[in-house]
C-alpha cells in the first residue's frame, strides 16, 4: 500500500462513527465525575460532607471496578460475533443507564434505596464501557492502512477528552442558565436526560457501518477463535504479553491520565478551594488547547514508534508532578501558599490519641480527642499540616500555639486562629493567576496526550486478530479502571491519613516509574507490525 494513502470516504466514516459513539459514552461517564459534589448532596445526604464526597467518588470508582469484567464479557462476544454488533449493544446499555440516573429519586425521597440504585446504574455503565473502547479501537485499527494506525486510532483517543469537554460545556451552560440553587436542586438532572438524544444519533450512525475487513477476512478463512478467553489468558504466550501491556504501558498511562484530567480538577476545587464553575472553565480551556496533541502524538508514533512517546510521558510526569502541583497552589490560591510558607501548621499529639481521618461510612464524629478535632478541622479547611508525636493535641501555627482548653470550643478557636494567620476560607477569585493556572493544567494535559495518543495503536498491534478485542480490552480496563479509576479516592485517602495535601501524588509518581522501568525492559515496539500477520 502506498505511503501517501489518503483516507477514503469509508475510512472517514468509520473513524467518525466510532469516535462519535465513544465521545457520547465518555460524556455519560464524566457527567458523573463533574457532578460528584451535587450528587453527593442528592444521594448521600445522610452522612457528613467529606465522607459524602468520598462516597460519591467511590460510586464513581464503582463504575471503574467492573470495567475489566465488561472487557471480558464483551471482548469475548466481539471476537466471536464481530466488532460492530458488540459495540451497538454496549452503547445502548450505556445510554439507557445514564438517562435513568436523571430520573432517580433523591435520598430525601426514598432513603437508602437512592444511593443503591445509583451505584447499580454506575455498575451497568462500567460494564458497557468495558466493552466499548476495545471494540472502537480494534474496529478503527482494522480499517486503517499500515503506517497510519497511530494517526487513525488517535482520533478515538481524543474522544475521552471531547466527551469530558462536552460534559463540561453542558454543565457550565445549564449552571449559568438556571443559577446555582436551581441547578443543585433539580437542574443537574438535565445533562443526564439530554443523553437520550445523543444515544439515538450515535446508534443511527453506527447501524450504517459494515463489519471490519480484517475480522471478515479471518471469519471467511475459518480462522476465528472458538474460545477467546482461554486463548487470550490461559495460554502463557499471550497472557505474558497481556501482563507486559498492563504493567509496562497501561498502568502508567492510566495514572498520568487521571492525574492530569481528574485529580487536578478535584485538587483545585476541594483542596485549593477554587469555586466549581471557575475550576471547570479553567480545565476546559486547558483541555481544548491540549486535544490536538493526541492526534500529533498518534501521527508521530507512526514515524518513530509507540514506545518512546509513552515512556517519555511517564518519565516527565514522575519528575514534575510535585513541583507542578506546588506551582498550582501558588497560582490558584496565592494566599494559601503564602500562609503555608509563613505560618506552617503542626499538630502536637500522641499518635495513640488520633484516629485515621478517613471515614468511609460517614458515621464517625471526629470529636473524641483533641487530636481528632484538630485534624478534622484542618482537613475540612484544606490545610496542609505536619505531625509531631508528643503532646496533648495542641496546634502550632507559625510561632503561635492554640492550646486545647475546652474540647467543645476547640474546633471553633482553631478555625479562628487559622484564619488570623492568613489561611483563606476560599480562593479569592481576584487573586487567581488564571493564565498560569491554565498553563500548568495544559502541561498536565500534554503529558496525558503523550501517554494516551499512541496507546490504542500499541495495544491493537500487540495481539492477533482472533483474540484482539478480548486481549487488548482487559489490560486497558484493568489499568484505566483500577489503577486510574481509583486514583482520586486513593489519593484523597492518602492526604487524609497524612495531613500533607501533596502526599496523594506519590501514587501516580510511583506507578508511572514502575511502568517506565517495566516498559523499557519488556515492552516490544510494534509500530511496524501488520495486523493480518
Amino acid at each position: 500500500m502506498p505511503k501517501h494513502h489518503a483516507a477514503s470516504a469509508t475510512e472517514k466514516r468509520v473513524i467518525l462513527a466510532s469516535s462519535l459513539g465513544t465521545v457520547f459514552e465518555w460524556y455519560d461517564f464524566y457527567l458523573y465525575g463533574l457532578l460528584a459534589t451535587v450528587i453527593s448532596a442528592q444521594f448521600f445526604s445522610g452522612v457528613d460532607e467529606t465522607t459524602g464526597f468520598i462516597f460519591a467518588l467511590a460510586a464513581f470508582a464503582a463504575g471503574f471496578a467492573v470495567r475489566p469484567f465488561g472487557a471480558l464479557l464483551f471482548g469475548r462476544i466481539g471476537d466471536l460475533v464481530g466488532r460492530k454488533n458488540t459495540f451497538l449493544v454496549t452503547m445502548g446499555i450505556m445510554g439507557l443507564s445514564t438517562f435513568v440516573v436523571g430520573l432517580l429519586p433523591s435520598y430525601a425521597s426514598i432513603g437508602i434505596a437512592a444511593p443503591i440504585a445509583l451505584v447499580a446504574l454506575r455498575l451497568l455503565q462500567g460494564l458497557a464501557l468495558g466493552g466499548e473502547y476495545g471494540g472502537a479501537a480494534t474496529y478503527v485499527a482494522e480499517h486503517a492502512p499500515d503506517g497510519k494506525r497511530g494517526l487513525y486510532t488517535s482520533f478515538i483517543q481524543t474522544t475521552a477528552t471531547l466527551g469530558l469537554f462536552a460534559a463540561l460545556l453542558v454543565v457550565i451552560g445549564i449552571r449559568t442558565w438556571l443559577g446555582e440553587a436551581a441547578f443543585a436542586e433539580w437542574g443537574w438532572r438535565i445533562p443526564f436526560l439530554i443523553s437520550i438524544v445523543l444515544l439515538a444519533v450515535s446508534l443511527y450512525i453506527r447501524m450504517k457501518l459494515e463489519e471490519s475487513p480484517v475480522f471478515r477476512a479471518m471469519k471467511d478463512a475459518g480462522e476465528g477463535s472458538t474460545a477467546p478467553l482461554t486463548e487470550a489468558f490461559a495460554r502463557w504466550g499471550n497472557a505474558k504479553i497481556v501482563i507486559i501491556a498492563l504493567v509496562g504501558a497501561v498502568a502508567g498511562q492510566a495514572v498520568v491520565w487521571y492525574t492530569g484530567q481528574f485529580y487536578a480538577l478535584f485538587f483545585l476545587e476541594k483542596t485549593l478551594k477554587v469555586d466549581g464553575a471557575t475550576t471547570n472553565i479553567l480545565i476546559a480551556i486547558a483541555l481544548a488547547l491540549a486535544t490536538p496533541f493526541f492526534i500529533l502524538f498518534g501521527w508521530l508514533s507512526d514515524k518513530i514508534g509507540r514506545k518512546p512517546i509513552i515512556m517519555a510521558g511517564c518519565a516527565l510526569a514522575a519528575l514534575t508532578y510535585f513541583p507542578l502541583f506546588g506551582a498550582l497552589t501558588a497560582a490558584a490560591n496565592p494566599a494559601l501558599a503564602r500562609a503555608q510558607a509563613s505560618a506552617p501548621v503542626t499538630v502536637h499529639a500522641d499518635p495513640a490519641t488520633c484516629s485515621l481521618q478517613f471515614d468511609p461510612i460517614g458515621k464517625t464524629k471526629f470529636d473524641r480527642s483533641a487530636c481528632d478535632i484538630a485534624k478534622s478541622t484542618l482537613a475540612k479547611a484544606g490545610i496542609s499540616y505536619g505531625n509531631a508525636a508528643a503532646g496533648a493535641g495542641a496546634v502550632t501555627i507559625g510561632d503561635r500555639t492554640v492550646a486545647v482548653g475546652d474540647l467543645a470550643t476547640y474546633g471553633k478557636r482553631l478555625s479562628a486562629a487559622v484564619a488570623d494567620a492568613g489561611y483563606p476560607a476560599k480562593a479569592d477569585p481576584q487573586g487567581i493567576d488564571k493564565p498560569r493556572v491554565v498553563g500548568i493544567l495544559f502541561l498536565l494535559a500534554l503529558y496525558v496526550t503523550m501517554v494516551y495518543g499512541p496507546i490504542a495503536a500499541l495495544l491493537v498491534e500487540l495481539f492477533p486478530t482472533r483474540i484482539r478485542y478480548t486481549s487488548m480490552s482487559l489490560p486497558y480496563h484493568i489499568g484505566n479502571g483500577w489503577f486510574g479509576g481509583f486514583l482520586p479516592t486513593t489519593a484523597f485517602a492518602m492526604v487524609a491519613a497524612t495531613g500533607n495535601i501533596y502526599y496523594g501524588l506519590w501514587y501516580p509518581v510511583v506507578v508511572a516509574l514502575i511502568t517506565l522501568v517495566a516498559g523499557l525492559m519488556f515492552l516490544p515496539e510494534t509500530f511496524r507490525r501488520r495486523l493480518t500477520d
